[in-house]
């Protein structure tokens, strides 16, 4: 049985509901890709907002569980954060804590959200060039031997303007002929984005 989400996550699923599906219009499609387990899901980065609607669609059968930089983990803010599924993660070094606990949390039947981007994207930035990604997500699947999905996201660049909320789901990547390669997260990610990146122009 997946792991059920806490009070408080249900909580904030409950009432976020009728806004992101009312007042923005959300639509989800590709949930039937969705593996059974554990798995990464991951998927490009526009705002802070961006977990609700990649979130929301699965729920209330699963919920997310995603990292947060370290620097929001104060009182009473960090039994909040932890409460809605969030774990701490030291950017701008590699934080081998933070991926063991995120493969950790795959083996144990949770959905670990990522985003390889690493930082929301600046207005313009796809334009002038394309951010490099971090290989996180792919490592993570790899360490833990579950499904790596990737996912687009569109709309909550957009929110003051009411945009319409678009999430879509992609089949997994295939990462089975990557075994004991050097260069697997690598070669792991480089199809993550391009699938990222289909998913985004066609959600």
């Amino acid at each position: 049985m997946a792991p059920r989400p806490s009070p408080v996550y249900t909580l904030v699923a409950a009432l976020s509901w009728p806004v992101l599906y009312g007042l923005f219009r959300l639509r989800a499609r590709g949930r039937e890709h969705l593996p059974d387990g554990g798995f990464v899901l991951a998927a490009n980065h526009n705002s802070n907002f961006d977990p609700w609607p990649l979130g929301l669609p699965l729920f209330p059968r699963r919920y997310l569980r995603f990292m947060g930089k370290s620097e929001l983990f104060w009182t009473p803010f960090k039994q909040f954060a932890t409460a809605v599924g969030a774990f701490p993660v030291r950017r701008g070094e590699r934080d081998t804590a933070a991926l063991e606990t995120a493969a950790q949390l795959c083996r144990e039947g949770h959905v670990v959200v990522m985003f390889p981007e690493g930082t929301r994207r600046k207005k313009g930035l796809r334009k002038r060039y394309e951010p490099r990604a971090h290989t996180g997500a792919a490592r993570i699947a790899l360490e833990a031997g579950v499904p790596l999905v990737p996912a687009g996201i569109v709309g909550t660049d957009r929110l003051g303007r009411l945009a319409r909320l678009r999430v879509a789901y992609g089949r997994p990547i295939p990462l089975d002929d990557l075994a004991g390669r050097e260069d697997a997260a690598q070669v792991a990610t480089e199809r993550l984005m391009a699938a990222i990146g289909e998913l985004e122009r066609s959600a």
